[in-house]
């Protein structure tokens, strides 16, 4: 089991031009970290295939590894041409994966307008069938494909199951993240308690919570049923984390373990505060 940290946190950094990838991996290394998600925010792989060595020369430098490879997709609400070419599209992502070295990749399965759970049903056949081809093709590179909570669409525990199911590959699994259940209102211990044993990587984030009459501005977003939400720095939010990393350590999950950071705090700061908050959690469970 090893602790790290996705590049998405760092997306401050990266959009404002501080840093680019190269110098978060030597952060996350020099903050502690055991490994780097590799999160294509703020920098691009697909047309800049040179920055793939570099990512992996630089992760053998400061001596961490490269866990995780992440993209979007969606598959969902498309014309048959239009599917078609998004499963295409997902397998060159699995090809940038496998230079990458990396035995994990999350792809994104779907979003939609119409998040019911009637739209659900009748777009999980398609949904499966493009997890199933795409795992299929990433396990003759030895890549296990993932689908994380999170995108409204397919964010609460039962759904992710029902995918996980749907899929029926022991090469599928899910990247549970702690705090996306409450997107969708669920509770995060709920959340992880009922997706833990599918997990290839679990996602550690936090949030701040208010209720729907809060009347709050900006940094602040809107869950499926209007509480406000606001990333916070590891510890510091209202999810019981305690609670949730103990769920996560009493299951025997022995795989990385992520913060990830979203809040509005300094991302530098947030980082290292939110991954020793993690460690220090974790030591004492």
């Amino acid at each position: 089991m090893k602790f790290g940290v996705s590049t998405y946190s760092y997306y401050q950094a990266l959009q404002s031009g501080e840093m680019d990838v190269l110098d978060v991996i030597a952060t996350i290394a020099a903050i502690g970290g055991e490994h780097v998600e590799i999160v294509p925010l703020g920098f691009n792989l697909t047309d800049n295939p040179g920055l793939i060595e570099d990512i992996r020369r630089k992760a053998d430098e400061v001596g961490i590894d490269i866990s995780n490879y992440l993209i979007g997709a969606n598959f969902a609400d498309k014309s048959e041409e239009e599917y078609e070419q998004e499963i295409e599209r997902v397998k060159r992502e699995v090809d940038i994966a496998a230079k990458l070295g990396v035995g994990l990749m999350r792809h994104d399965v779907a979003s939609s307008p119409d998040t019911s759970i009637g739209h659900f049903n009748n777009e999980l056949p398609k949904l499966a069938e493009a997890c199933r081809r795409i795992t299929d093709y990433a396990a003759t590179k030895g890549i296990i494909t993932t689908v994380e909570n999170h995108g409204y669409f397919l964010q609460a525990s039962d759904r992710v199951q029902a995918l996980i199911h749907a899929t029926d590959r022991g090469n599928f699994r899910t990247t549970v993240d702690v705090g996306n259940f409450l997107c969708v209102d669920e509770d995060s211990a709920a959340g992880v308690s009922n997706n833990i044993a599918y997990a290839s990587m679990v996602h550690i984030k936090d949030f701040y919570v208010r209720h729907p009459e809060s009347k709050l501005g900006e940094g602040w977003f809107r869950s499926s049923h209007g509480n406000y939400l606001r990333g916070a720095i590891v510890g510091h939010g209202d999810i019981d984390m305690r609670r949730v990393l103990g769920i996560v350590k009493q299951s025997g999950y022995d795989g990385y373990i992520s913060v990830e950071f979203e809040g509005l705090e300094p991302c530098r700061f947030a980082v290292q505060q939110g991954l020793n908050q993690l460690r220090t959690i974790w030591g004492t469970l």
